[in-house]
């Protein structure tokens, strides 16, 4: 680490590329059970904010893990450096402007808090996409909770391995309850405040 010299100070500053997007940047993270509608939430709002005017950039498991996160597998410590790395990148965008929506069971709060502390309290929203573990199963798209019962699968968030949710999180979204363009309204409504450039005076 002796021979790395940042210049991060020499770079075009955060706010100074927020002007230029019209936008604050911010980190939002959605967590919650697979099959509990992360990855479609995520897909709509970024579509939302489009069209809004904002630059977002949805992050998850499959854009991650089939490319800067290929290398790795699914055990604990991969899993822990696959969040790490996925901190790092919305930081990246974060400085750039961008909003970026991720979407990753991230299933303990040790590991949510990591990201927090990478990204910074004041710029991270944790969304809490919060659906019963049966209506996941039921919905099931990917067929991975079948597998997870009959053992094809191992440690398997809510079937052999346990998710913790959020104890308080910026807001949650009961996909049982809300249909998707009601939880991406709901979301959407909550960020404008986050989002908005504030006028200087």
């Amino acid at each position: 680490m002796e021979n790395i010299h940042p210049i991060f100070d020499r770079l075009v500053q955060r706010p100074d590329r927020e002007r230029l997007l019209q936008q604050q940047s911010k980190v939002l993270w959605l967590t919650g059970l697979s099959g509990s509608g992360k990855s479609t939430i995520a897909q709509y709002l970024e579509r939302r904010l489009h069209n809004e005017g904002f630059l977002a950039q949805v992050l998850d498991g499959d854009n991650i893990r089939s490319g800067i996160n290929n290398n790795l597998g699914f055990g604990e410590a991969d899993r822990i450096e696959n969040i790490r790395r996925i901190a790092e990148i919305a930081k990246l965008y974060l400085n750039s402007g961008i909003i970026t929506i991720n979407s990753f069971i991230s299933p303990t709060i040790a590991i949510r808090q990591s990201v927090k502390n990478i990204v910074g309290a004041g710029d991270f929203l944790e969304i809490f996409i919060d659906a019963p573990l049966e209506v996941c199963e039921q919905r099931d798209v990917k067929g991975l909770y079948a597998k997870a019962r009959k053992g094809e699968i191992r440690d398997f968030t809510g079937i052999d391995a346990p998710y913790e949710a959020p104890a308080d999180p910026d807001l949650v979204l009961r996909t049982d309850e809300l249909d998707i363009s009601e939880a991406v309204d709901k979301l959407y409504g909550f960020l404008l405040q986050h989002i908005q450039l504030k006028e200087e005076i």
